[in-house]
């Protein structure tokens, strides 16, 4: 992946200490950012939830939330995100859940991963969160949305360094 190496200078600059929770990707983004020397400086951990149990136990994603959104929704990818805070010591935090493929699922296109990017600011956690849709076979799908979620860490966390993010979760 490009880029990686300005990725990981922003995550100095900025003292971020890094979360992921992921699904879809099965553990790509972690990996991507593990091949950055140095990493143990911002990456903390990482949660690999593929079953809803998992995103239930281990993250506290709320049954609920899944029947009523669907496992493949932001809202499940806000509440991975706040689940991966609440159980590391992380600043800043990447999930997504999603249908890599082949087939759909519950009616949701195969290639479809909603992401959530949350960040302890000032005293509270903030949540950006999209979904986007993919191309290509299954590894094709996983690798392009961990690309993706690792590059909008930096996009939405300058959003909020520069006063234009959300103002609550």
């Amino acid at each position: 992946m490009e880029n990686l190496e300005r990725i990981a200078d922003y995550f100095d600059r900025h003292k971020l200490r890094l979360v992921t929770a992921e699904s879809c990707t099965a553990g790509l983004v972690v990996a991507t950012l593990g091949d950055v020397p140095g990493c143990g400086s911002w990456l903390e951990c990482s949660f690999v939830t593929y079953a809803p149990e998992a995103k239930c136990r281990l993250l506290g994603v709320n049954p609920a939330t899944i029947e009523k959104y669907n496992l493949t929704s932001e809202a499940v990818a806000r509440e991975m995100v706040h689940g991966a805070l609440r159980n590391s010591h992380a600043t800043a935090a990447v999930a997504n859940t999603g249908i890599a493929g082949p087939t759909p699922a519950d009616g949701i296109p195969p290639g479809t991963i909603c992401f959530a990017w949350g960040f302890e600011h000032e005293g509270t956690t903030l949540v950006f969160s999209e979904t986007r849709r993919f191309d290509g076979d299954r590894n094709a799908v996983r690798k392009a949305g961990a690309e993706y979620a690792i590059e909008r860490i930096v996009h939405y966390h300058s959003q909020l360094a520069n006063g234009t993010g959300p103002r609550s979760s």
